[in-house]
């Protein structure tokens, strides 16, 4: 029986089974290195792995002796090699330095061996000796030769292996960054401070340009919210054909082609920042589209691949519901804020109806201390203009003004200097930098917030057709208090201020009030009960039918757009009613509608059916309501019942 030779017989079965003993690239190729330095005494043994697609296409794993391996440098002699793919061997005399530039050496070389590791004529790296000592021969190349055998598969697998292993840690740190980006994203409640978070988050996960965020309005899609630079975009600007395309189609783009056209009708007339790639998702929630999310072009220069938009694709599920979560937030803090102002407009309009009655708490209170619902201020004030002069009426949370009080008096400047201003006056301090227009306005604030320890200004000034009534001012040590609903709110809280202030000032203003009372109880007897006379003179034309126009809800008439005489047809609107009641009870019905089909839908995903039947009852009863708070805000609007001419003297 014929005996087969032992292909692991020592010294082979040694060395594979060294590397057996290790499982990574860089472990194997010391042991490859060793094991040829064993084999060719006195050489300088290095053990590179190739890879086309990279740049270097060579880079060493394995070195043993008195060479180093420059990575960044590409040598002819590993080109050549690369290019024939055979064993190599170079006499020193016959090579000049830069052929193996690569190697930082001290001595002489003598001689220069390559030999290939191939697998399946593929070419994995390469075994290469340095001989400072002796010209090497055909013997050496082939003794490097025999342990490529067992060098190429050993390789082989220890890549493999090193690929497997970091695939399935990109995935878990993939899963990882989905959990945090969960975590970031749900991390806020306040929309201004969401949107932000979710283009930074994007963009250092994807290492992309930019990410740009673009929520849908009520007619289309804006630009709200940007990380990074890109010129090819403007702050709440119209959206372009990609964005257009991914809103209404509710599919990604992905686009990596610089002479798509879509790219050049982004890209216009740019000379610098133009982009040549870009990928967007669609941001829905519950089958709608939230928004859109946009990365423009990697960092690094390469292209978007799958991996990147299954990504990007997670990431927006994930900011679709904080998102989500976040307009509810915004809902329910427009509801609170209609409610806040329709109570304090209700307190301002009563104790300016009051005012002549000499209320047990006067009107400019009410200005000062009725926002602290839904503000966070530290001091709310009112001064108003009397006699020429700015008088302090009422400072938040102070019962009684000294007005020799040091504090009061400062307070009184400032309002007098923010009197000056024909509009918003705003100043907020962060660290040492005042923000202001002037730098008058900036000193003066400065010595200000520095005695106070205030960090922000907001003064609005109370002006009607009659001309500047007075100023109303917040302050606060959070140079960041206000919101865009707090302007809002404090506009037109203005407003009403400034209309039952000016109302008030009238009251005071007539003499002989309670004469003026008895006089119009006179007329308005004689008009209920004339005295008997004979009338005479020429027959007046009565129309053929006339109708009156009653209110069908509960108000204060706001405006009124028609006059003694005008014709209007069926249906023209007469007057409006104030209408901040029905409009705070017909969103507070739509926010409960959606909180209760939002829990409806949470118990349907839970599996819980006795929750979800609940909810969905709930839900029921709030559209109802909806639909009775819209029909009664409708009623706010007075219409012609015919068509006819208005009769009614003196209607506005």
């Amino acid at each position: 029986m014929a005996t087969q030779r032992a292909v692991l017989s020592s010294p082979q079965g040694d060395f594979a089974g060294l590397l057996l003993a290790e499982r990574e690239v860089a472990p194997r190729a010391a042991v490859i290195a060793n094991e040829a330095a064993a084999l060719l005494k006195g050489c300088a043994i290095s053990v590179y792995l190739y890879d086309e697609d990279e740049s270097p296409a060579w880079s060493v794993k394995g070195r043993v002796g008195e060479t180093r391996v420059e990575e960044s440098l590409e040598a002819a002699t590993l080109a050549k090699l690369a290019e024939q793919r055979e064993p190599l061997l170079f006499s020193g005399a016959s090579l000049a330095r830069e052929h193996y530039a690569h190697l930082d050496v001290r001595r002489t070389v003598a001689s220069l061996a390559y030999v290939p590791i191939l697998l399946d004529e593929v070419l994995l790296g390469a075994i290469e000796a340095v001989s400072f000592d002796r010209q090497l021969g055909e013997d050496d190349v082939e003794s490097l030769s025999e342990l490529t055998e067992f060098a190429a598969l050993a390789l082989a697998t220890a890549l493999a292996y090193e690929n497997e292993r970091n695939s399935n840690l990109d995935s878990i740190t993939r899963l990882t960054q989905l959990y945090d980006v969960e975590k970031v994203f749900n991390s806020t409640l306040q929309m201004g401070e969401l949107m932000p978070i979710i283009c930074a988050k994007v963009r250092e996960l994807l290492n992309t340009r930019a990410v740009n965020l673009y929520m849908v309005g009520e007619d289309d899609l804006s630009l709200m919210s940007s990380a990074g630079e890109d010129p090819t975009v403007e702050m709440e600007g119209a959206p372009d054909e990609i964005i257009r395309q991914v809103g209404d189609s509710g599919e990604p783009v992905v686009i990596n082609d610089a002479n798509d056209p879509r790219l050049g009708q982004r890209n216009g007339k740019l000379q610098e920042g133009r982009i040549a790639g870009l990928m967007a998702a669609p941001v829905i929630h519950e089958d709608a589209l939230v928004a859109v999310l946009e990365c423009v072009e990697k960092s690094d220069g390469t292209e978007f691949d799958e991996d990147d938009l299954f990504f990007l694709s997670m990431m927006t599920q994930t900011a679709a519901g904080a998102l989500h979560n976040a307009s509810l937030m915004e809902a329910e803090k427009k509801i609170e804020i209609l409610e806040t102002l329709v109570a304090v407009s209700n307190e301002i309009r009563f104790r300016g109806s009051a005012r002549w009655r000499r209320p047990a708490r006067p009107l400019e209170e009410a200005v000062v201390n009725g926002p602290q619902r839904i503000m966070s201020y530290d001091r709310g004030s009112v001064a108003l203009e009397t006699k020429g002069k700015l008088q302090l009426k009422a400072v938040s949370g102070v019962t009684e003004i000294v007005h020799n009080d040091t504090a009061m008096r400062r307070l009184r400047e400032m309002l007098e200097f923010s009197a000056q201003y024909d509009k918003p006056l705003y100043v907020v301090a962060h660290g040492d930098t005042v923000e202001a227009d002037r730098e008058e306005t900036r000193q003066k604030f400065f010595d200000y917030f520095k005695e106070t320890g205030v960090r922000a200004w907001y003064a609005m000034p109370l002006i009607d057709d009659q001309g500047k009534l007075g100023v109303l001012s917040f302050e606060s040590v959070n140079p960041d208090f206000l919101a865009e609903a707090q302007f809002e709110f404090i506009n037109v809280l203005a407003a009403q201020a400034t209309v039952a202030l000016r109302n008030a000032s009238l009251y005071d203003e007539v003499p002989l009030i309670g004469v003026l009372a008895a006089a119009a109880a006179v007329i308005l007897f004689l008009i209920v009960v004339p005295l008997p006379m004979r009338v005479s003179g020429d027959a007046a034309v009565a129309p053929q039918s006339s109708a009156n126009v009653d209110a069908e809800v509960q108000g204060v008439v706001r405006n009124v757009y028609v006059h003694e005489g005008d014709r209007v047809a069926k249906g023209t609107i007469l007057a409006d009613l104030d209408d901040w009641d029905y409009r705070a009870a017909l969103a507070a019905a739509q926010a409960r509608r959606e909180t209760a089909l939002a829990a409806m839908n949470r118990a349907l995903a839970t599996n819980d059916g006795s929750e979800a039947g609940i909810q969905r009852v709930q839900a029921e009863y709030w559209t109802a309501e909806t639909d009775r708070a819209r029909e009664r805000l409708e009623r706010t609007r007075l219409r012609s019942p015919i068509e006819g001419v208005v009769a009614t003297p003196h209607i506005e």
